[in-house]
C-alpha cells in the first residue's frame, strides 16, 4: 500500500513537469505552423493530452479478453467526459480564484476568438447520440462507430481553417533551448513529443497504480473505470489547466478541455462501439446524464454571457451529483 502510494505521487509529480515542458511545446509549435491560438488548445494540446484515457480504452475493448475487462473501456469512455465537463472546468475557475494576484486580468476571462460556446453543442449532440446507442441494440449498430470517427474529422477540418484574426500572444522561451529567440522546428518538435511520451507513460503508471490500490480495498472493475481512471487519465488536462491559467491563458485552458471531450465523445467511443455491445447500465447511465445537464449548464451560462470563475467551479458540484445519485442507485 505504502509503495503503490509512493509511485502515485511520484509519476502525478512527473505529469505535472511533463505538462510544462508539453504546454511550452504546443504554443511553439502553433506558432511555428501558424496554427490559431483556439486550434492550439482544441487539437494539437487536446490530441496529446487525450492519449492516455484512448489508450486504455483502445487496449481494454480491443485486447480485453472478458465483459470485465471490456466494461473497463466502456467506462472509460463514459468517464473521461464525465471528469472534463465537471471536475476539469472546475478545476480552471479554482486556478483562476488561485492565481488571480499573479494574473493581469485577475478573474476576469478572455474568450476572444474563442469557440467555446460552439464546441459545447458539438459535444452535446455528439453525446446525445452516443448516450442513445448505449440502451439500443440493433444489427450494424457497430457501423455508426464510424459516424463518430467522420464527426471528430469534420471537427479537426472546421477547427484547422487558417484564421485570418490576428493573435498574438506573448511566448515563453522554449525549455529546452531558453536563450534561442526563434528555436529550430526540430527543437520544438523534440521538445513537445518528448514531454508527450513522458506523460503517456506516467499516466498509465499512474492509472495501474490506481487500478492495484482499488483492487486492493475491493472495487468492482467498472466502479474503477468509471469513478477513479478517469480522474487519473484527465491529469494532463487538468494540469495544462493550472499551467496556462496561472499564465493568464485561460482561454488555452478552456480550449484544450473542449478539444479533448470531443476526442473522447468520439474516438474512444468508435473503439466501444466497434468492439463492445456498447451497453449501460445504471452507473453509465447516470454518469451520461450528469456529463449533459453540466454541459447545458455550461452552454447556457455562456448565452447569457455570465461565464466567470465561481460558475466555473459550480460545474464540480455536478460531479459530486453523479456521486450520490450512484450511491442511491445501489
Amino acid at each position: 500500500m505504502l509503495l503503490t502510494s509512493s509511485i502515485l505521487i511520484i509519476s502525478a509529480v512527473v505529469i505535472y513537469l511533463s505538462c510544462e515542458l508539453f504546454v511550452n511545446g504546443v504554443e511553439w509549435l502553433g506558432s511555428s505552423f501558424n496554427i490559431s491560438k483556439n486550434a492550439v488548445g482544441t487539437i494539437l494540446a487536446a490530441f496529446g493530452t487525450a492519449l492516455p484515457e484512448s489508450v486504455v480504452t483502445f487496449v481494454a475493448v480491443v485486447f480485453g479478453t472478458n465483459a470485465a475487462q471490456k466494461d473497463i473501456g466502456v467506462g472509460a469512455a463514459l468517464g473521461g467526459p464525465l471528469v472534463l465537463s465537471t471536475i476539469a472546468y472546475s478545476i480552471v475557475g479554482v486556478a483562476l480564484i488561485l492565481f488571480r494576484k499573479k494574473r493581469v486580468m485577475g478573474t476576469e476571462i478572455s474568450l476572444k476568438h474563442s469557440n467555446l460556446g460552439r464546441d459545447q453543442i458539438w459535444f452535446l449532440g455528439i453525446f446525445i447520440f452516443k448516450f442513445i446507442l448505449g440502451f439500443i441494440t440493433f444489427t450494424g449498430k457497430a457501423l455508426t462507430g464510424f459516424l463518430f470517427l467522420a464527426a471528430y474529422a469534420f471537427y479537426v477540418y472546421t477547427e484547422m481553417k487558417p484564421n485570418s484574426q490576428t493573435e498574438e500572444e506573448e511566448l515563453e522561451p522554449l525549455k529546452f533551448r531558453p536563450k534561442d529567440s526563434s528555436p529550430s522546428n526540430s527543437w520544438i518538435l523534440l521538445q513537445t513529443l518528448f514531454s508527450l511520451a513522458i506523460i503517456c507513460i506516467s499516466s498509465q503508471i499512474f492509472v495501474k497504480q490506481l487500478d492495484h490500490l482499488s483492487l486492493s480495498l475491493g472495487i468492482a472493475p467498472h466502479i474503477i473505470a468509471l469513478f477513479l481512471s478517469p480522474i487519473a487519465t484527465e491529469l494532463p488536462e487538468i494540469l495544462n489547466a493550472l499551467i496556462w491559467v496561472r499564465q493568464g491563458k485561460e482561454r488555452l485552458a478552456l480550449a484544450n478541455i473542449s478539444g479533448a471531450m470531443m476526442i473522447q465523445a468520439t474516438v474512444p467511443s468508435a473503439l466501444g462501439i466497434f468492439f463492445t455491445p456498447w451497453k449501460f447500465d445504471t452507473y453509465l447511465g447516470i454518469a451520461g446524464i450528469v456529463t449533459m445537464v453540466s454541459i447545458l449548464f455550461l452552454w447556457v451560462t455562456l448565452q447569457r454571457h455570465k461565464l466567470s470563475a465561481i460558475r466555473l467551479t459550480l460545474a464540480s458540484s455536478f460531479y459530486l451529483l453523479f456521486v450520490f445519485a450512484a450511491i442511491l442507485s445501489k
